[in-house]
């Protein structure tokens, strides 16, 4: 260990600390705050992030990364912004030969300087998001906890009755288990690459960072730092490359199968996270895939705090996380609120009523709703619409707000659709502001119906509104059976589509939606292997 990398593991001793008892006891703990006021990271940072930004505008992003064969470029933000920025190009074997030569020397760093060095990183990533950064935090102390769970020597001795003890000296060494693919995606590219990319460095692996073509920037800018770090605490910065594609190139399922990959981390769609799952064979794979969300509505205390918390959860991010509630789950005649019964169609009334409140004004609403990703989320969007419209079906139309900032960015309000519990669209994810209200034979055909379709499809989340505590325990067994998280009368400031890192498991890899959990011990354990040496020790 050098003096700057002994420096650095007691610079962030304590924060590591501070994240092993987080894990553990799952309380509320974040060691990067959320607000982003001065007060709190200081007077100009907003504008000084802001022209970071601009200065990427149309410019190359040189990494310096060996191999390069040529610049590719094409992104444009969700807000109609062409970014015109260009990238290094690699191809697999040039990605390949760079994180091979670079993995000695981080694998002999060991456990406690690695989480160091990770730990620098973070601390210099801004445009990460504090809650991307959390979860990458979290990460890292999940793998120094299985890294370090056991001692790293140990004198073994076994008594031979009259003859001298058999004495032997033996190491432990956790071992890397090679090359590390990270296969990013366009909504939130940075929380979802973080959990993966950061468990890995920290485990000893390389890592090659392929972002998604709509969401090459904010990685690019995170492995730029990453090498930054890397570099200056005497490590080789190809530890971590990036790895963006030409149009139409498939750069990804190039890179997974290749022998040399020993990980691949995805979120994304179902097809193409089966297919990792299927091909990929001498890699350990974490998908995170598509899923059907579902609410059910079969009582509630606070009719009120339930529409404004459903409300919110439909409107955040335009519906574009992959835990937003899609089925919202009532039965056909109705449900007991403390504001008297409520019939299905009062309750659609309802709860576009509360839509409205929550966006407001067009001008606060865009900040809410952000602006649709891709022409896909689009597509859907206006598919459904014009099915539900043409079969009488809109129990909340949507409509198109526009941007007083950014005038090509497409905003939407949430659309929700009544459906039945044979509706075919019911059982598959749409994934963008699309929900179905949809009405069951009753609260117990609401229940079965949940098992059904989180079975067969998967989900990430799932909520339930009920003041009879016999109903609760039929839902939360359910929950078990199927393996979702469950959430239970939220109607407050917390929602069902927000996990919080150190506390709440994000998707469980117990049900077709992921076969990985942000995070546990099992996202990390597979990262590496112990390999041991031993001697004879003298009697």
């Amino acid at each position: 260990m050098t003096p700057m990398q002994e420096s650095l593991v007691a610079k962030h001793a304590e924060r590591v600390d501070a994240a092993l008892a987080a894990i553990a006891r799952r309380g509320y703990w974040s060691a990067y705050p959320e607000s982003p006021s001065p007060r709190v990271y200081g007077e100009g940072t907003a504008e000084a992030g802001k022209a970071a930004f601009e200065a990427h505008l149309g410019k190359r992003f040189a990494l310096g990364q060996p191999g390069a064969d040529g610049w590719v470029a094409g992104e444009t933000s969700p807000y109609g912004v062409d970014l015109g920025v260009s990238y290094e190009h690699l191809g697999a074997d040039a990605l390949i030969g760079a994180a091979t030569a670079a993995l000695p020397g981080w694998r002999a760093a060991g456990p406690r300087v690695r989480a160091a060095v990770c730990l620098e990183i973070l601390d210099r990533i801004q445009a990460g998001g504090t809650h991307a950064q959390d979860r990458a935090l979290e990460a890292v102390a999940y793998a120094y906890a299985e890294q370090t769970r056991h001692a790293d020597t140990a004198v073994w001795e076994k008594p031979q009755g009259k003859r001298p003890p058999l004495r032997m000296e033996k190491t432990f060494t956790p071992v890397p288990r090679g090359i590390a693919l990270v296969v990013g995606c366009t909504t939130f590219p940075t929380w979802n690459a973080y959990p993966g990319l950061f468990a890995s460095l920290a485990t000893g692996n390389a890592v090659i960072v392929k972002p998604h073509p709509g969401a090459v920037l904010p990685l690019a800018i995170t492995v730029s730092v990453v090498r930054e770090v890397l570099s200056e605490t005497g490590f080789d910065p190809n530890v971590a490359l990036l790895a963006p594609e030409a149009p139409g190139e498939g750069l990804a399922a190039v890179l997974a199968v290749r022998p040399e990959i020993k990980i691949v981390d995805f979120t994304g769609s179902t097809a193409f996270g089966d297919w990792l799952e299927e091909n990929a064979r001498q890699a350990r794979v974490y998908t995170e895939k598509a899923g059907v969300n579902m609410v059910l509505i079969e009582s509630t205390s606070d009719y009120a705090g339930m529409l404004a918390n459903l409300a919110f959860s439909l409107v955040l991010y335009s519906g574009q996380m992959c835990t937003t509630p899609q089925d919202l789950l009532v039965p056909a005649d109705g449900i007991d609120t403390d504001q008297g019964h409520k019939d299905v169609g009062e309750l659609a009334a309802d709860l576009g009523a509360a839509i409205n409140a929550t966006i407001g004004p067009d001008a606060q609403a865009v900040e809410l709703l952000g602006a649709i990703v891709n022409d896909g989320v689009l597509g859907r969007l206006d598919a459904a619409s014009a099915r539900a419209t043409g079969a009488g079906r809109v129990a909340v139309p949507s409509r198109p707000i526009g941007h007083p900032a950014f005038p090509e960015a497409r905003v939407r309000t949430p659309l929700v659709v009544h459906a039945s519990e044979g509706s075919p669209e019911i059982s598959g994810e749409c994934f963008g502001p699309v929900s179905y209200l949809v009405s069951t034979p009753g609260a117990a055909g609401s229940v079965t119906l949940f098992r059904q379709i989180a079975g067969a499809k998967g989900a990430l989340t799932a909520s339930v509104y009920s003041i009879d505590e016999q109903y609760l325990a039929a839902v939360r067994d359910a929950a078990l059976d199927v393996g979702v998280a469950l959430s239970e009368n939220l109607t407050g400031g917390v929602y069902v589509n927000q996990s919080a890192a150190f506390s709440d498991f994000h998707a469980t890899g117990a049900n077709p939606a992921a076969n990985a959990s942000y995070t546990d011990g099992d996202f990390v354990a597979g990262r590496f292997r112990v390999i041991q040496s031993r001697r004879h020790l003298p009697g």
